[in-house]
């Protein structure tokens, strides 16, 4: 009876051995593959656009946007890989075609709202080949969150993404604009938050701004204060 119960003992141990042997490495394994799981995920949060090809450039562009329910949700992201030019990004990589150079247009946290290819012929002057971008990168109404509500500012840059400028004052956002081929420029419509409340709505004054494209630089406003109440003054009531 002894030898037997003795004999159980040995065997009961044995087993619990093996059953703790085999379990550790699965364990191992289970959180391998979690991390794994998690590491991948956070690879896959980036999303290249489709590439935007200009003949008259040597430089192709790639879109950059960054998938994140949270961030989408506060900042109107579209995080198609199908990238439209009225869609938020927060790059664009520059590569260049013959040797594979390549380069990110911002050096800081921003979304670019939208780009435009211009192209402009002045008379008796070289074609002048830019692109024009609307950037959000500054939290102006202070929610701590950048977005559509906030600032939209001009800025261009030539085709190999580099030179990049800002074209329209602070606190301000880009409406339209129109290219004057004669004379070099483009005039932007503006939108200002002119009563300071840091709100850009209806109630706000809009002006216009001249960027001449030989000395690309922030635009002087076409109306001034004193021309605004000029034109108050004639306006019947």
């Amino acid at each position: 009876m002894k030898k037997y119960t003795l004999l159980k003992k040995i065997a009961t141990a044995i087993i619990i051995g093996l059953v703790s042997f085999s379990c550790e490495p699965e364990v191992t394994r289970n959180g391998e593959q979690a991390k794994a799981t998690d590491q991948t995920k956070s690879e896959s949060n980036i999303i290249y656009g489709n590439l935007i090809i200009k003949e008259q450039s040597d430089y192709l562009m790639i879109p950059v946007n960054f998938t994140d329910q949270d961030r989408n949700q506060d900042n109107n992201l579209s995080v198609s890989r199908s990238y439209g030019k009225s869609s938020s990004l927060y790059n664009i990589v520059f590569y260049r075609k013959q040797d594979g150079e390549a380069h990110l247009l911002l050096n800081k946290k921003a979304l670019i709202n939208s780009f435009d290819f211009l192209e402009v012929k002045a008379t008796n002057q070289a074609v002048t080949r830019i692109w024009l971008y609307k950037i959000i990168d500054q939290d102006t109404n202070g929610d701590k969150k950048i977005n559509t509500d906030d600032a939209i500012i001009g800025y261009i840059s030539d085709l190999s993404g580099k030179n990049l400028q800002q074209i329209t004052p602070n606190n301000t956002q880009v409406l339209n604009w129109v290219v004057v081929p004669s004379q070099n420029a483009i005039f932007i419509k503006i939108l200002k938050d002119s009563n300071n409340d840091k709100k850009f709505s209806a109630e706000d004054n809009t002006n216009f701004v001249r960027v001449n494209l030989e000395r690309p630089g922030i635009g002087t406003e076409i109306i001034s204060d004193r021309l605004e109440q000029e034109v108050k003054s004639y306006i019947v009531k």
